[in-house]
């Protein structure tokens, strides 16, 4: 069997490093002209169904760095108001693995077939069932499933169920990360709480490392080079819909609805790296009805996007990767027919996916009244 991902993103990665680990072959193709060429490097809190995804998707060999760069974190989800006082309190306490999105997709990279500046322009499937993908400046590649992994936009998505798009929520927020440092130690009460005032939210997590990835790749897989990075602070500033940004940077937008707050936050988005500080929107993707079943399929953001005040995107997305490594697994091995396989995991995943946007949706007002639900 032979499996073409679309997408070189934690879903898409997962996937193909855990066929490749069945013995089944898989390519990647990304439409971005590096790998390298936009930052990816966030805090992600993966729940347990997430993190047992990723794992199982990995080689066995890599569970010891896995666990080395990882973090257990809990989090009392406060409401603080911009001097850091408490005023309430979001819900019940989160807890869960904190992972560099950065580092793990390194991880995930390691041995695989990766195709850079691969932009996909359509795709056909052949009189024998094969599907071949058409790219922009490369050559077509042909293969048993094509798996749409791509993203928000998915190039994929746009030619299986094109009815399936994108809503734009109208709320954005600015995303950056900070050197951990003892000058924000004071700042511990509010990781994993939201700091409310003049009409934003600030969230801030701590990603702190048990081991240095880079030295703990060096220790226990020595095949695999992580980034040499450090202790951070991740910060995100839920911004009002449809709000002037006035031509800010992303930096200055964020520091400009900060007047009067806490001298130790003001500091933390200060000293943030302007070269990992970005300004995104929210936009979502819900399933819509399910096409007709056949040899390509989605992934991840691609099929169901979620805003990240539900925290399940990336959980959702490796729940992906690790139901169809498993139903493509069946196939191979002749426990049953590929569309059969196909059709098993969409059939799962478009439940589960719908029910994910959903739960992140109800959830996007506490921090952005006002937001474009539907």
């Amino acid at each position: 069997m032979r499996v073409s991902v679309v997408g070189a993103g934690l879903g898409g990665l997962a996937l193909a490093q855990g066929l490749r680990g069945a013995g089944i072959e898989a390519e990647v193709f990304e439409r971005d002209p590096g790998i390298a060429a936009r930052f990816q490097g966030y805090r992600l809190v993966l729940d347990p169904v997430g993190f047992q995804a990723v794992r199982d998707c990995l080689p066995t060999r890599w569970h010891p760095l896995l666990d080395e760069i990882v973090m257990d974190a809990s989090a009392e989800q406060l409401v603080l108001d911009p001097q850091l006082k408490e005023i309430g309190r979001l819900g019940a306490s989160r807890t869960g693995i904190v992972v560099d999105r950065q580092v793990l997709r390194q991880l995930l990279l390691t041995g695989l077939t990766v195709h850079t500046d691969a932009a996909l322009t359509g795709y056909d499937v052949l009189a024998d069932g094969q599907v071949r993908a058409r790219f922009a400046r490369r050559d077509p590649a042909t293969a048993d499933l094509l798996v749409g992994a791509d993203g928000v936009t998915s190039a994929v998505r746009g030619v299986l169920s094109p009815r399936t798009a994108p809503t734009d929520t109208g709320v954005r927020f600015v995303i950056g990360r900070t050197p951990l440092t003892d000058e924000f130690a004071d700042l511990s009460k509010a990781y994993g709480s939201k700091i409310t005032g003049d009409g934003v939210s600030l969230l801030l997590g701590a990603m702190r490392f048990r081991t240095p990835p880079r030295q703990a790749a060096e220790r226990l897989a020595p095949e695999v080079t992580l980034p040499d990075i450090g202790d951070y602070v991740r910060w995100a500033m839920i911004l009002p819909p449809n709000g002037s940004l006035e031509d800010l940077t992303a930096q200055d937008a964020v520091l400009s609805r900060m007047a009067g707050w806490h001298p130790q936050l003001r500091a933390l988005i200060e000293q943030a790296d302007p070269d990992n500080s970005a300004l995104l929107s929210i936009r979502v993707v819900e399933p819509g009805e399910r096409w007709a079943c056949g040899p390509v399929t989605l992934l991840g953001d691609a099929i169901h996007a979620t805003s990240p005040t539900g925290g399940n995107g990336a959980n959702t997305a490796l729940r992906d990767a690790d139901l169809l490594r498993r139903r493509l697994i069946e196939a191979d091995e002749g426990r049953r027919d590929l569309l059969g396989a196909v059709d098993a995991y969409e059939r799962q995943m478009f439940e589960y996916g719908s029910e994910a946007v959903r739960s992140s949706l109800q959830k996007l007002p506490a921090f952005a009244p006002g937001a474009k639900l539907s």
